[in-house]
């Protein structure tokens, strides 16, 4: 099978099911920044983290490649696909409760950075953000899709805390922010 089809050579590709679209199409962009984030957790997991982290962070990748085949599956035609369940959702609850317990109280807005892999994580939180922003149109059309809108808003969360946990762990100073005026 060769890698390359040619149908993007002119602005289009094709959905799961056959549907050939523009490549600026909201499921295109949906799917596309999801794939995104996951490459920022790539990113992310291959700096000097825990083991446990790493872990997490390759399940979460592996629940976000669910989420791009949810995307992109417009006549829902990946019937043995699984799907996102509560689980998942309280997974990341579980470890955002767990990394908050071992943080001091946070009362101010944190500017991102510190180190690169505190600022990674802040990235793929703001990547993880408009992922969020480009499921909502496809909520309209397809409310299967509500437990994949969860999980990003808990993974947002849960890659702030595990920016917080980094920088705790590394005596990192967090760079809070103070409004002037």
């Amino acid at each position: 099978m060769k890698i390359y089809t040619k149908t993007g050579d002119k602005g289009n590709t094709c959905l799961l099911g056959g549907t050939m679209v523009p490549k600026d199409n909201i499921r295109v962009e949906a799917y596309g920044t999801v794939d995104e984030l996951i490459s920022w957790l790539g990113i992310v997991s291959s700096q000097k983290l825990t083991r446990h982290d790493k872990d997490i962070i390759l399940q979460i990748q592996s629940k976000l490649m669910l989420i791009c085949s949810h995307l992109s599956d417009e006549k829902k035609t990946l019937t043995n696909l699984p799907v996102l369940k509560e689980h998942d959702i309280l997974m990341l609850e579980q470890e955002i409760d767990n990394i908050d317990t071992l943080l001091p109280p946070l009362d101010l807005f944190i500017i991102p950075g510190g180190n690169s892999v505190v600022a990674f994580c802040h990235l793929a939180r703001s990547v993880c953000r408009r992922a969020e922003r480009r499921l909502v149109p496809l909520l309209r059309e397809r409310k299967e899709l509500n437990i994949a809108m969860k999980f990003l808003n808990r993974l947002s969360d849960y890659l702030f805390m595990l920016s917080r946990k980094i920088g705790h762990e590394n005596n990192i100073k967090e760079i809070t922010w103070k409004p002037k005026f």
